[in-house]
C-alpha cells in the first residue's frame, strides 16, 4: 500500500509530475486553484486567480501550467507568469484537466464542462508554440500518456470507461484515428490519469477504487496498488519512486471519516522502474 508523502488535502488533486533538473515533485489542487510542492524546508504552493490542472517542465526555472483560459509559463523564481497560448478563453463553460508532456516535446492538455457537461471538452496539442485541437467532444479527458518511443500516445473519456490509444508520426502527431484498447465497463471501473513506465507498461489510476491498477503493453494486467483514498486522480514517477494525487471531491461526511488521507499525495518507493517526464520544447 502507498503512504501518505504530503499531508494537504487537495479537493480534487491532479497533474503531478517529478521535475527532473530540480529533483522536486508539482501537483495541483484544481478546485483550491492551487499548485503545490515539496522542499527540503518544507511544503510550498502558489495560489491562482483561476483554475491550474496540469504542467511540465521548460527549463530548470520555468514550469509550462495549463489553466482555465490559458497554456502559460510560469517562473519558479519570480513567479511571473506568461500566456502562451489561449485555451478555450471564450467559453466559460470549461477548465484544463488532465494534461501531460510528450516524447517529442509536445504537450498534450485536455478540457471539460466544470460541472462534467457532455461532449463538452476535447484534448489539444502544444507543439513549438502550436495548439491544434486533436479530438473534440469529450466529456472527462484522461489518461494522457505515451509509450516510451513517442509513437503512441493513449487517452480516455473517463465517461466512457474505455482507455483509446492512436499512433502518432515522427512529430508526435496522430497519424490514425483512435481505437479501443481497454475497456473498463465490465468491471465497472473509471480510469483517471495515467504514465507510462521505461517498458512501456501503463499505470492507471481508477476513480471510486482506491487502485492504480498496472497493465502491460498489450493491455494485461499485471497488479495493482491500493491506497488509502478512494478517489485516485494521476500517478507519476520519480526514477522507481510511485506517487499519486487524490480527490475528496464527492465524498460524503461518512465517506471522510473512513478515509481520513483522502485528498493527499501518496508514494511508494521501489514501485518501478519510471522514466524522466520530457522536456517541453516551445
Amino acid at each position: 500500500m502507498m503512504q501518505v508523502f504530503d499531508t494537504r488535502v487537495c479537493r480534487l488533486g491532479e497533474g503531478v509530475f517529478w521535475h527532473p533538473q530540480r529533483e522536486r515533485l508539482f501537483w495541483f489542487d484544481i478546485l483550491g486553484k492551487q499548485m503545490q510542492s515539496q522542499t527540503p524546508d518544507g511544503p510550498q504552493d502558489w495560489d491562482f486567480d483561476e483554475m491550474v490542472s496540469a504542467g511540465a517542465w521548460i527549463d530548470r526555472d520555468t514550469l509550462l501550467l495549463a489553466s482555465e483560459t490559458a497554456l502559460s509559463s510560469f517562473n519558479l523564481t519570480t513567479c511571473a507568469c506568461e500566456t502562451l497560448v489561449l485555451l478555450e478563453a471564450d467559453n466559460p463553460v470549461t477548465r484544463s484537466n488532465d494534461g501531460r508532456a510528450d516524447p517529442m516535446g509536445g504537450f498534450w492538455i485536455g478540457t471539460m464542462g466544470k460541472a462534467a457537461e457532455v461532449g463538452a471538452g476535447a484534448i489539444y496539442r502544444f507543439y513549438k508554440g502550436e495548439l491544434r485541437l486533436l479530438f473534440p467532444d469529450l466529456t472527462i479527458p484522461n489518461a494522457i500518456c505515451f509509450a516510451p518511443d513517442g509513437r503512441t500516445a493513449y487517452f480516455t473519456d473517463t465517461a466512457t470507461q474505455i482507455l483509446n490509444r492512436v499512433s502518432l508520426d515522427a512529430q508526435g502527431w496522430p497519424d490514425a484515428a483512435p481505437t479501443p484498447f481497454m475497456d473498463f465497463r465490465a468491471k465497472g471501473l473509471n480510469p483517471d490519469g495515467a504514465v507510462t513506465d521505461a517498458q512501456g507498461n501503463l499505470w492507471i489510476a481508477l476513480w471510486g477504487a482506491g487502485q492504480i491498477a498496472v497493465y502491460d503493453p498489450q493491455g494485461k494486467p499485471r497488479h495493482a496498488i491500493t491506497l488509502a483514498a478512494p478517489h485516485v486522480t494521476c500517478p507519476a514517477f520519480a526514477g522507481s519512486t510511485l506517487f499519486a494525487t487524490t480527490a475528496t471531491q464527492g465524498m460524503t461526511a461518512a465517506a471522510l471519516a473512513d478515509y481520513p488521507d483522502a485528498g493527499k499525495v501518496f508514494t511508494l518507493a521501489d514501485a518501478g522502474e519510471g522514466r524522466p517526464e520530457p522536456q517541453v520544447i516551445l
